[in-house]
């Protein structure tokens, strides 16, 4: 069972946007930095944008940079990732993931820095 939640996935036309949220399963946790990736059917999984709990401060891959929009309500323990001019390119499942205060992720970018997985939402973006 997932550890976090995602929510908001759906099939939308090129150009659209969707906004797509995480939150913990059945607990609340802390952790230091959330990541969003997606994974397409026969690719790797890839990373698309994370942020630092602390402070917010995001990273974004370059594929989603001045699109995707990486953010964090701490009073709500939640975390959301607007997709704005999505691509037929974007159609993927998104996962959000997070940290561990036991390992701390310092390679944003890699999963293997992730403790905790949802077990995605997807989107799918029509041409």
């Amino acid at each position: 069972q997932a550890q976090l939640v995602e929510s908001g996935g759906g099939l939308v036309q090129a150009g659209a946007s969707l906004r797509v949220s995480c939150a913990p399963s059945g607990r609340t946790f802390s952790s230091y930095v959330m990541g969003w990736f997606r994974q397409a059917p026969g690719k790797e999984r890839e990373f698309v944008a994370a942020v630092k709990w602390i402070d917010g401060s995001t990273y974004y891959a370059d594929s989603v940079k001045g699109r995707f929009t990486i953010s964090r309500d701490a009073a709500k323990n939640t975390g959301t990732l607007q997709m704005n001019s999505l691509k037929p390119e974007d159609t993927a499942v998104y996962y959000c993931a997070t940290d561990s205060p036991h390992r701390i992720a310092y390679s944003y970018a890699s999963p293997d820095e992730y403790a905790y997985w949802g077990q995605g939402t997807q989107v799918t973006v029509s041409s």
